[in-house]
């Protein structure tokens, strides 16, 4: 009886530290780090992520080759991890092969979802984020500045849009920028363009600077890495900027504190608070797998940079009427339009009725 009650004892003992074990996650990253956007702020939610809860976590640097996405993904879900965070539009077609063939993982896709109606995807999260909602405030922004007497502003009421791809994610920060602006003013214009890379920030530069030589006093950069051009290009010009993703005002405060003070705010596309809910309600076992959310102003996974700059740079009443704005999207009162779901002619209908 004492062997047997010894061995119970052992075996509990066993069960306590299994059970105490740290999440194990593994963080891949299509690209590399140092965007000072989009895959930064996934990399800060994991760094958040392990302050604030149990869990151990590795990045996978992929880089920009695709042919290394597919089996790098494929061997790291057979790799010991309970949990496997990924992003973009380009991983959903190697997930959706990936995950049916490792049922005990879970997976976690940000900034897309999966086709679940193929079936067998119980196992995967999907997050996308209502960043028409963020992009409309950035535009109300844009026009408040370019129609104000603040310095740099000329008399042209065009404001600029840089994206990434002519993609309906990117598409979808556009739709709202542009209803933002309107709302307004509606005889606003948008210099649109489309560097058709995420990481030829030389492109972002040479195309941004021709739109500020058109008259734009005040752009937008919806492009990753290559969106960082466009802040060369206000530098260069000293005009106007608003950063994307991540807060990148404060990324260049200590490094190039001239270009930090020409950002005037940034579309917070709040990767790093996305992946710490998930975490957290995975912990919980509250994270609803098998399905996608749409994350928006309320879960605070999209809105803008209220920093030093922001509130140097921008006027109090600007900053007062956007909280009013941001509210009146939050009970509904604005319904911002998405691109996600929108037929090209009504797009094209968009772009072409506010081009200069």
């Amino acid at each position: 009886m004492k062997r047997i009650g010894l061995v119970l004892v052992l075996v509990l003992l066993f069960s306590s530290i299994v059970s105490a074990a740290p999440l194990r996650v593994a963080l891949l990253i299509n690209g590399t780090l140092g965007d000072r956007s989009f895959f930064d702020s996934a990399y800060d939610g994991m760094v958040a992520a392990e302050k604030e809860l149990d869990i151990e976590w590795r990045l996978i640097e992929m880089g920009y080759d695709q042919s290394v996405w597919d089996p790098t993904l494929a061997d790291i879900s057979e790799q010991n991890y309970d949990v496997i965070i990924l992003g973009t539009w380009q991983m959903t077609e190697s997930l959706q092969e990936i995950a049916p063939w490792n049922p005990d993982k879970k997976f976690i896709i940000f900034d897309t979802e999966v086709d679940y109606s193929l079936g067998n995807l119980d196992n995967v999260y999907s997050i996308v984020y209502k960043q028409n909602e963020g992009s409309f405030l950035a535009g109300a922004l844009a026009a408040m500045v370019t129609t104000s007497d603040m310095p740099k502003v000329n008399a042209d009421k065009t404001i600029g849009f840089l994206g990434g791809i002519d993609i309906p994610v990117i598409n979808d920060f556009l739709v709202g920028y542009i209803e933002g602006a309107l709302y307004i003013d509606p005889e606003i214009k948008v210099d649109i363009s489309y560097i058709g890379s995420f990481d030829d920030s030389a492109k972002g530069k040479e195309m941004a600077l021709a739109q500020y030589n058109r008259g734009v006093d005040i752009g937008f950069n919806v492009a990753g890495q290559a969106g960082l051009g466009q802040l060369d290009a206000a530098k260069d010009t000293d005009r106007w900027a608003i950063g994307v993703d991540s807060d990148q005002a404060l990324l260049f405060a200590e490094t190039d504190p001239v270009k930090a003070d020409l950002i005037v705010t940034s579309m917070l596309k709040r990767i790093d608070n996305s992946l710490v809910r998930a975490l957290k309600m995975h912990l919980e076992g509250t994270l609803p797998y098998g399905q996608a959310e749409a994350l928006g102003l309320a879960e605070e996974a999209v809105g803008l940079a209220n920093n030093e700059f922001y509130q140097k740079l921008v006027p109090a009443e600007f900053r007062e009427e956007l909280e009013i704005l941001a509210d009146k999207v939050n009970r509904g009162e604005i319904q911002v339009g998405t691109a996600l779901g929108m037929d090209n002619a009504t797009l094209n209908a968009l772009r072409d009725s506010v081009r200069p």
